[in-house]
């Protein structure tokens, strides 16, 4: 998905599913806020770290997606951890569905931006990384690391 920079602002990326998870596909989704929770979302207080995607009787919600309450917003405040529902067309929310059916497929948050003053959240279709996948993602990030530095020291 190509994102141009203009009226695009990210607010929260989860990098641990990245670590964690193959991302086999992705989809943008809007979020349905209340007015505090959007105007605390504009300051980027959000947090993906624990966040998860499930289905439930044809809607797609958001569990444990930290949105910090609004310090102005007094009684108007949510819950900081309330399931939040996504909105999706009908027929990605089928794709969704027949994917997660098959073993090892989950639903992860990716990243929540504001694109033209709207909310929105990245999911993508994952499938759980072994181990020793891991182990090689930490080797190919070290090398480029070492690359880079490399490079940078000849520059000089």
């Amino acid at each position: 998905m190509a994102k141009d920079n203009q009226g695009f602002k990210l607010i929260a990326n989860n990098k641990k599913a990245y670590h964690e998870y193959f991302i086999e596909d992705k989809y943008e989704a809007g979020v349905e806020l209340h007015g505090t929770e959007v105007k605390s979302l504009r300051m980027g207080k959000c947090s993906l770290k624990e966040a998860f995607v499930r289905i439930e009787n044809g809607q797609v919600y958001v569990y444990q997606m930290h949105i910090s309450p609004y310090e102005k917003g007094n009684i108007f405040n949510r819950d900081p951890l309330r399931p939040k529902k996504l909105l999706l067309h009908k027929s990605e929310i089928r794709k969704l569905e027949q994917a997660i059916k098959e073993t090892g497929y989950t639903i992860m948050p990716l990243q929540v931006y504001l694109k033209g003053g709207l909310v929105k959240v990245e999911i993508g279709l994952a499938k759980g990384k072994k181990l020793y996948d891991k182990r090689a993602d930490i080797a190919k990030k070290d090398m480029r690391r070492e690359a880079e530095r490399d490079f940078k020291v000849r520059m000089r």
